[in-house]
């Protein structure tokens, strides 16, 4: 499977296991999780398209795990910048699983994936 598919179907799936990791860190927000697991699924698949398309282009174990760990990272920054209606934020909790979720990403494309055979 190539590098951008595999990120992408793996973002996914952990995406799900990013969003129902809320019911442990955060068990207030119970009542929302359906939310949860969506959004972190769509963060899951995006932050693994995106680490997979960065695996293809540059085919070293190092900066595979750097880009997933920052996109991972930027990506869950996002979405924990926006405060709770009574104004706090969850910022490790979110932060924290969107970050292994994209070193995990970073990984797997690299050592899993396979770049694309161009032929001329």
């Amino acid at each position: 499977m190539n590098k951008p598919v595999l990120g992408l179907l793996l973002g996914g799936v952990l995406g799900v296991f990013d969003g129902l990791s809320a019911l442990i860190s955060a068990p207030e927000v119970a009542p929302d999780i359906v939310g949860i697991v969506i959004g972190s699924t769509f963060k899951g698949v995006l932050a693994g398209a995106l680490t997979g398309w960065v695996a293809t282009k540059y085919p070293s174990m190092q900066v595979g795990l750097i880009a997933g760990l920052a996109i991972g990272a930027i990506l869950a920054f996002i979405v924990a910048a926006f405060p709770q209606p009574d104004g706090t934020h969850y910022w490790w909790q979110i932060m924290l699983p969107g970050s292994v979720l994209g070193l995990v990403v970073g990984y797997a494309t690299q050592r899993y994936g396979r770049s694309r055979i161009v032929t001329s």
